[in-house]
């Protein structure tokens, strides 16, 4: 899975629109399509931002909604007064089809968003990703990734006894709690553990046994590879 790439999972047609699509027609574009979010390009394909439900004006009297929660039509008149480029999130967050999936992944992460805009070298839109086409490649549940680090990493790689080390996993993060013989330890098992495949974010909380040289920054997501 670590050598799928971007280009084999993403989806080459795609819903888009332009800096001066006005909100009624976002709104119209997502309900039919039955997607939560679209790219924004200017006149040459160049991705410009991102639109998402939560972005548009709320219907008169109503709310914004949770883009987990399916949105019902919109009207004529739902929206009105504002366009796409008043209302998208920029800059975007893209990725190139060579980009491999399990980063695209962590990029997510890491940026709290659920698509990816794929760009060419000249940043002009060619497709998109989503979270769920990333998914179709990982196939693997928090459970299965938890086992992993634990029995693997942790247990015959480091040696580490079962009780030392608490490992959870929620959506592919990582979360390492609890004591190593040896600070120069803890690097090594955070970088083992990105490695394992569908982790997306390790959180670490492991500091080292009293009488070590003290403990590291806890509690942060670590963004690097080993």
């Amino acid at each position: 899975m670590q050598d799928h790439t971007v280009a084999e999972v993403m989806t080459w047609e795609v819903v888009q629109a332009r800096p001066d699509t006005p909100a009624q027609e976002l709104a119209r574009l997502l309900d039919v399509h039955r997607i939560s979010g679209l790219p924004v390009v200017d006149g040459d394909d160049k991705v410009m931002g991102v639109v998402s439900r939560t972005d548009l004006p709320a219907p008169p009297g109503g709310r914004p909604e949770s883009p987990a929660v399916p949105r019902p039509p919109v009207g004529p008149g739902a929206v009105r007064g504002t366009t796409a480029g008043e209302v998208m999130t920029t800059p975007a967050v893209t990725v190139h089809p060579e980009h491999r999936v399990v980063d695209a992944a962590r990029i997510m992460q890491r940026r709290h968003v659920d698509r990816l805009p794929v760009v060419d070298e000249e940043d002009r839109l060619i497709g998109i990703t989503t979270r769920r086409d990333l998914l179709r490649v990982f196939l693997r549940t928090d459970r299965q990734i938890r086992a992993e680090v634990a029995d693997e990493v942790l247990g015959r790689t480091l040696g580490v006894p079962p009780d030392d080390v608490l490992v959870s996993v929620r959506d592919g993060v990582v979360t390492l709690r609890g004591t190593l013989a040896h600070e120069d330890d803890i690097p090594v098992a955070i970088g083992l553990t990105w490695r394992v495949d569908g982790v997306v974010g390790v959180v670490n909380r492991l500091v080292p046994r009293a009488g070590g040289d003290g403990p590291p920054d806890t509690g942060a997501l670590w963004r690097t590879r080993s």
